[in-house]
């Protein structure tokens, strides 16, 4: 028998959800904030295996540390470029520790979603409509790790001195899509603490182009870190004394498209402006249904594009470059709110409009 407290039919439930997601989320951006730090920092290829289970725990001696760092001195990246300046146990230890915190917060988070997720189960607390998504969040986190796996792999074989960029956009923009899930789908549950009728919410409409362009914007800045693009140029808003920088596209134009640093730091840098635009349409569209919602949109934008030009103007300072990370979590998440509020009132307008009828 279900607690009382907890049916879906009470307020308790939704409101407990829409909580934990909310929690799960913040976990979130903290990893999209600490995978920011180990690219950064070039460690994500410190540690050479997956261990789901003895990984949770750092080399506990000296000679387990010497054994590690053996593992890390096969590695193409550190014999073709970290042995050249010489490395010392005490530099690797320092980069091991970001691999290993960012890969500990993956699993915390996996602690977080799965646990509560299966108490809500039993106490039959998850809204009617609402397990297939739950699971499947759940089934995209684990989705989101094996990416990050197939990344690191990437940069162990062969004379690969990073990891793929391709890989390392796939594992970032899961994430941010997680992100994005657990904040609509704690607004769902928000809603529900109004009417515990109300269907979920559906993107429609003008929505699915702002989320295609912010997506576009997400893909060039992954395809920048993964190809240390943003070292292409340290002037702005020219480029190296350039309004269009010189693009070499003897390679093909795919190719170069996908691959050449200068023209993707370029497309980076002005297709923002056009994610700025569509941002601006979303958030005054959203002014009406949710104020909040507005400024948070109006407010992460407006802080990401100030800290994307200082990551140029510092030369790519480590904890500027890494804020200008987090802000693009918390950017996709106030995207997500906003969109949300928008949909929700235009929904619930629609179905007050067929009811009058």
């Amino acid at each position: 028998m279900a607690s009382s407290s907890l049916t879906h039919t009470g307020s308790g439930a939704p409101a407990a959800i829409a909580r934990w997601l909310e929690i799960v989320a913040a976990f979130v951006v903290i990893i999209v904030l600490v995978g920011g730090i180990t690219r950064l920092t070039e460690s994500g290829l410190s540690i050479t295996e997956w261990d789901v289970a003895t990984g949770v725990l750092p080399p506990l001696s000296e000679s387990a540390w010497v054994s590690e760092f053996a593992k890390y001195q096969a590695t193409p990246e550190y014999r073709l470029e970290a042995s050249v300046g010489g490395m010392t146990l005490a530099e690797f230890k320092f980069i091991y520790f970001w691999e290993w915190f960012h890969r500990l917060l993956a699993r915390l988070v996996g602690v977080i979603y799965a646990v509560p997720l299966v108490w809500f189960w039993v106490k039959g607390a998850i809204p009617k409509g609402y397990k297939g998504r739950l699971v499947a969040l759940l089934a995209l986190g684990g989705l989101q790790g094996l990416f990050g796996w197939l990344m690191v792999r990437s940069g162990l074989v062969g004379d690969m001195t990073d990891v793929s960029h391709f890989r390392l956009s796939l594992h970032l923009l899961t994430a941010l899509l997680l992100l994005a899930c657990l904040v609509w789908t704690a607004r769902d549950m928000r809603r529900l603490l109004i009417d515990p009728a109300l269907p979920p919410v559906r993107m429609a409409g003008g929505s699915i182009v702002v989320a295609l362009i912010l997506f576009i914007q997400l893909l060039l800045g992954a395809w920048v870190a993964g190809l240390n693009a943003g070292h292409a140029a340290y002037d702005w808003p020219l480029m190296n004394g350039r309004v269009v920088p010189e693009i070499d596209f003897q390679s093909g134009f795919l190719w170069t498209l996908t691959h050449d640093p200068f023209l993707l730091h370029f497309l980076h840098r002005w297709w923002a402006w056009i994610a700025v635009a569509a941002l601006i349409w979303q958030a005054h569209r959203t002014r009406r249904a949710d104020r909040r919602a507005s400024i948070a949109l109006n407010a992460m934008f407006g802080i990401m594009i100030v800290l994307g030009i200082a990551t140029v103007l510092s030369g790519v300072s480590l904890w500027i470059a890494a804020a200008h990370q987090l802000v693009g979590a918390l950017l996709v998440a106030a995207t997500a709110w906003a969109m949300h509020a928008d949909r929700s009132a235009r929904q619930s307008a629609n179905l007050s409009g067929k009811a009058s009828h």
